[in-house]
C-alpha cells in the first residue's frame, strides 16, 4: 500500500461531493447530512466540523471526520472523530493510524488537545494512542458502545 496521500478537506474541496457519497454508502447517514458538515468545514476552518480522506488515484480508501457529537447521549463528551472507515482491501496497511494521527495533529493545531471516539470494536483504537473512557448510550441504540478519548500533548 504506497502511493496514497491523506487529504484535508477543507484544503480540497473538489472531494466535496464524492467524500460525502462516499461515507454516505459506507455509513448509510443522508447524504445531505454528510454535505452539510463537510461544506461548514470550509467556512470554519478553527475548528469542527472537519473531514480527512486517504486517496490513491483519486478514489477514496479511508476517511474520518471531527464532528461535534456522534450520535449519542454524552453530549459533554466533545468534539468527536466519526465515520472512520477503511476499505476492506486497504486494511492493515496502517492507514487508520495515519487518519488519526493526522486528525489529531491538525486539531491540536487548532487548540483541540482532547478527542473521543464513539465504537463497538475492542482492542483497535488502543494501538493509537486512544483509552477507553466509559460506556455511552447511542442514539437510537439498544446496547452501550464504548466511548474513547484521545488527549495530544
Amino acid at each position: 500500500m504506497e502511493n496514497y496521500k491523506l487529504i484535508k478537506l477543507r484544503e480540497h474541496p473538489e472531494f466535496l461531493d464524492y467524500g460525502a457519497e462516499w461515507f454516505h454508502q459506507k455509513w448509510n447517514i443522508p447524504l445531505e447530512a454528510y454535505l452539510e458538515s463537510m461544506e461548514a468545514c470550509f467556512k470554519n476552518e478553527g475548528g469542527v466540523p472537519q473531514w480527512y480522506m486517504a486517496v490513491m488515484e483519486n478514489k477514496i480508501i479511508g476517511g474520518l471526520g471531527v464532528i461535534e457529537n456522534d450520535f449519542h447521549n454524552r453530549k459533554d463528551l466533545s468534539p468527536n472523530v466519526c465515520a472512520v472507515y477503511v476499505e476492506e482491501e486497504c486494511r492493515c496497511h496502517g492507514i487508520a493510524g495515519e487518519l488519526l494521527d493526522l486528525v489529531c495533529k491538525d486539531m491540536k493545531a487548532k487548540g483541540i488537545s482532547v478527542l473521543y471516539l464513539l465504537t463497538d470494536h475492542k482492542n483497535f483504537y488502543e494501538r493509537y494512542g486512544w483509552e477507553f473512557l466509559c460506556m455511552v448510550q447511542g442514539d437510537g441504540e439498544e446496547y452501550m458502545s464504548r466511548m474513547y478519548i484521545h488527549k495530544y500533548s
